[in-house]
C-alpha cells in the first residue's frame, strides 16, 4: 500500500512558525475551517499539570479514551457507573469543549456479565445500555461513536463474528435507532479501524451499509475512521477518495483515533497528508488524535502523537498546525473585467470556481464571458504551481504566472495546481486578446 506522502515527495512540511495572524494552537485553526482538532483524554492523568496543559490550550474536542465504554459504564447489569467519564466531560466543558462519546455497543471491552449472555437476553441488555447511557448525557455530547468495530477485517467484507452478531443482523440498525431516541440531539457515527483504503473489503461493507442505511431512513450522521497507522500500514494514497466517496452518501465524516507510528519528517509528512484529506472534503468535520505525548499512547513504543513524552511539540505537530492555518481561510476568487484592446468598448470577465480536491493538489476552472477573443492571467502563490491544464494554450511567464488563451475547445478551461501544503485559490484576470 503506497503512502500519501509519495504524492507530496519533494515538498517541505509546513514551517513550524505560524504566519502572522494564523492560529496558533490546532484547535483555534481548525475552527478557521468549521473543523475541530480533538484528542482522547485518560482520567487518571487529569491530574498532571503537563498534560491538562496541553490538552486546555491545543485541543478543542474531547473523547474519553476509556471511561465511556460499556465495561466502564455498566459494570453490573443494570448498575450505572459515570464518576470517570463524568470526570472528562466535566473538564472538557468546563473549559469550553465539545465531547464525542466513545463507544455505546462494541464486541469488545464488554463487562463480565455482558460477555456470558446471549439471543434476546443480550440483544435488550445491550439496547438497555444504549439507551441509559445516552440518555444520561443527553445534551452534553457532540457525536456518538454508537457501533464500533463491527466489520470483519479481511477478504469478507461482511461483519465481525461476535456475540451482539449472533443476535441478528440488525442489531446495528437496532442501537442506532436507540441512540437516537435517548440522545436527539447528537450525532450518531459509525466507527471503525482498517477502513482508509477505498479498495479494501472491509471498507466497502462499511460502506454498503452506511447506503443502506441512509436509503432506509436508519439514524446515521456520521463515520469515524480510526486512522491507526504505522510503516507496514501507512496512510493510503486514495484515503482521500475514501473521506469523500462516504460523505457523498450525505454523513459527515471524521477522523476519530489518529497516531502515526515514525518519527522525524517521515512522520509529519504523513500527518500532513491526512490532514490536507480532510481539508480536501468539505464534510469532514474534524480530527482527532489518540492520546496527548507519546507518552500517552497505547502505542507508546511507535511514538506516534503530536507531542513528546516531555510534552514538547514534535515536527508533526508544526506540519499538522501548519495544514490548517494554510488549507483555510483561502482567498476568495477574483474576477476582473477589462476592456483592453476592444475598439468597441467590450471587455471580458473571468470567473474562477473550486474544482476536485487531493491531498497534495487541486483543480480550478475558469469561464470567460464577453467576448471569443481573451487572454486570461492566472496567479498562483508560492511554492504553488500549475502543473496540468485543458481546454486552453497556457504559457508561463514565471512558475507562478500561467496566461491562457482560447484553443478552439470553448471559453471554459482548467488546471491542476500541485498545493504544497498552501490551498489558497489562485488569482484570475481577464483582458481582451
Amino acid at each position: 500500500m503506497s503512502a500519501i506522502v509519495a504524492a507530496t515527495a519533494g515538498a517541505a512540511v509546513i514551517a513550524a512558525t505560524p504566519a502572522s495572524g494564523a492560529a496558533s494552537t490546532l484547535g483555534a485553526a481548525a475552527q478557521q475551517s468549521g473543523r475541530y482538532f480533538g484528542t482522547a483524554v485518560a482520567a487518571n492523568k487529569l491530574g498532571d499539570s503537563t498534560y491538562v496543559g496541553i490538552l486546555n490550550r491545543e485541543f478543542d474536542m474531547v473523547t474519553a479514551e476509556n471511561e465511556m465504554k460499556m465495561d466502564a459504564t455498566e459494570p453490573n447489569q443494570g448498575q450505572f457507573s459515570y464518576g470517570n467519564a463524568d470526570r472528562i466531560v466535566n473538564q472538557a466543558r468546563n473549559q469550553g469543549k465539545r465531547v464525542r462519546g466513545h463507544a455505546l455497543a462494541w464486541h469488545s471491552q464488554q463487562p463480565g456479565w455482558m460477555q456470558n449472555m446471549s439471543g434476546t437476553a443480550l440483544r435488550n441488555a445491550m439496547l438497555n445500555h444504549v439507551t441509559q447511557v445516552a440518555s444520561y448525557y443527553r445534551g452534553k455530547i457532540y457525536a456518538w461513536d454508537v457501533v464500533n468495530e463491527a466489520f470483519a477485517d479481511g477478504s469478507s467484507g461482511g461483519r465481525r463474528d461476535s456475540n451482539l452478531q449472533r443476535t441478528g443482523n440488525d442489531w446495528i440498525e437496532a442501537a442506532f435507532r436507540a441512540a437516537r431516541s435517548a440522545d436527539p440531539g447528537a450525532k450518531l457515527c459509525y466507527n471503525d479501524y482498517n477502513t482508509d483504503n477505498w479498495s479494501h473489503a472491509k471498507t466497502q461493507g462499511v460502506y454498503r451499509m452506511v447506503q443502506d442505511f441512509k436509503s432506509r431512513g436508519v439514524p446515521i450522521d456520521c463515520v469515524g475512521f480510526q486512522a491507526h497507522f504505522n510503516s507496514g500500514n501507512p496512510v493510503p494514497s486514495n484515503y482521500h477518495t475514501t473521506l469523500g466517496n462516504f460523505a457523498a452518501l450525505g454523513v459527515d465524516v471524521q477522523i476519530t483515533e489518529l497516531d502515526i507510528e515514525g518519527s522525524g519528517s517521515s512522520q509529519a509528512q504523513q500527518y500532513q497528508g491526512v490532514t490536507q484529506a480532510c481539508l480536501s472534503v468539505a464534510r469532514c468535520t474534524g480530527i482527532t488524535v489518540w492520546g496527548i505525548r507519546d507518552s500517552d499512547s497505547w502505542r507508546a513504543s511507535g511514538t506516534p502523537l503530536l507531542f513528546d513524552g516531555s510534552g514538547n511539540k514534535k515536527a508533526a505537530y508544526n506540519s499538522v498546525l501548519g495544514v490548517l492555518n494554510n488549507g483555510t481561510g483561502t482567498t476568495t476568487p477574483t474576477t476582473t473585467t477589462t476592456t483592453s484592446g476592444n475598439p468597441g468598448g467590450g471587455g471580458c470577465t473571468a470567473t474562477y470556481s473550486e474544482g476536485e480536491k487531493w491531498s497534495d493538489r487541486f483543480n480550478g476552472n475558469v469561464t470567460v464571458s464577453g467576448t471569443d477573443n481573451w487572454v486570461v492571467t492566472v496567479t498562483v502563490s508560492s511554492p504553488q504551481r500549475v502543473i496540468a491544464t485543458w481546454n486552453t494554450s497556457a504559457t508561463w511567464g514565471s512558475a507562478n504566472v500561467m496566461t491562457a488563451r482560447p484553443n478552439g475547445s470553448g471559453n471554459t478551461f482548467g488546471f491542476t495546481v500541485q498545493h504544497g501544503g498552501n490551498w489558497n485559490w489562485p488569482t484570475v484576470s481577464c483582458q481582451v486578446g
